[in-house]
């Protein structure tokens, strides 16, 4: 707003900032939403034109990203286990050792029924085992509950091998 920046060049800026988002600036990974105002400008009658905004854009959001503090976000999935009375201790167990958070305990139809909250990169061969802990008597499902920051010590270890990755190319 103000009109120091003609109306034109806007969509110039919101796409550069778009597609800086795409690459974000932990280990290349996307990011998920932003919000930006362009507060000031200026432009130059004869030398200003759109490729030049969505480069400024994309320049400005590499300094504000380096500067913001970003987090990697992973998916956390909402689970749910239906378990006999006497596999109830080796399923938390086994869910606490996926970093899984506990969300309640139930009973249903002479059955336990167990909730948490665990990272979807810790659930690949969850039903396989699970069956295996419970002899096969035991169901689960999972839905999606939310994104949460990873642990430093993982995001760590991520954007190394990322990094270690990219530097192979």
């Amino acid at each position: 707003m103000g009109g120091v920046i003609p109306r034109e060049f806007i969509p110039s800026v919101q796409k550069g900032f778009e597609q800086a988002m795409v690459n974000g600036p932990l280990a290349g990974y996307p990011i998920d939403s932003m919000k930006v105002r362009l507060f000031h400008g200026s432009y130059h009658d004869v030398d200003s034109d759109s490729l030049s905004f969505e480069l400024a854009a994309r320049i400005g959001f590499r300094e504000a990203a380096r500067k913001c503090g970003p987090q990697l976000l992973e998916p956390i999935m909402g689970v749910e286990v239906i378990s006999p009375d006497e596999y109830t201790g080796s399923v938390t167990g086994d869910l606490n050792r996926r970093r899984g958070v506990m969300k309640g305990m139930d009973t249903r139809g002479g059955a336990q029924v167990i909730k948490a909250d665990v990272p979807l990169s810790e659930l690949f061969g969850y039903v396989t085992d699970l069956r295996t802990i419970t002899s096969g008597r035991a169901s689960a499902s999972l839905t999606f509950a939310h994104y949460a920051p990873v642990p430093k010590n993982l995001a760590e270890k991520v954007i190394d091998e990322v990094k270690g990755a990219l530097a192979t190319k």
